[in-house]
């Protein structure tokens, strides 16, 4: 294994794909008064963590959580690819990502849905995302092939 071979992208990349795996743990969601029902969470006043409020997607997260892992192991291990390096985990960091800001933003879960409101496990896993994100396509730069201009055989 050679360290030399993971560079700032990967880094990137794995630092988020632990904030995201660990987010998953962590309260996504506070209910506000005693009539607050996400799944098997209660309200008054209480949390939810990512873990009991999110039912399959939790699953989604972790695996996302896991690509930049196996990439770097990958890149560690000098195994060829037939993709660019960086371009399948970029893909599920955006998955992650649309399934966080839709879960946060656009149709949080639970009921009323006024008295639900996001916590920090939400916050970790949209930054894990865009550093998962981030360091994936800096990588993918790195390891694509370089097109020539208009003109140039």
């Amino acid at each position: 294994m050679d360290f030399a071979e993971l560079d700032r992208g990967e880094l990137i990349a794995v630092v988020g794909g632990l904030l995201l795996g660990a987010s998953v743990f962590l309260v996504w969601f506070h209910l506000g008064n005693q009539n607050a029902v996400l799944r098997s969470c209660h309200g008054p006043h209480t949390g939810c963590s990512g873990w009991a409020a999110l039912g399959f997607v939790r699953y989604l997260l972790l695996a996302t959580a896991l690509a930049p892992v196996i990439l770097a192991y990958i890149i560690l291990r000098g195994h060829a690819l037939s993709w660019p390096r960086g371009e399948l985990t970029a893909v599920t960091s955006m998955v992650a990502l649309t399934l966080t800001i839709f879960l946060g933003v656009v149709d949080p879960p639970g009921s009323p849905s006024g008295e639900i409101s996001v916590g920090v496990g939400w916050w970790l896993a949209l930054l894990g995302g865009v550093l998962i994100l981030v360091g994936s396509v800096w990588r993918s730069q790195e390891s694509a092939a370089r097109r020539k201009p208009p003109g140039v055989l």
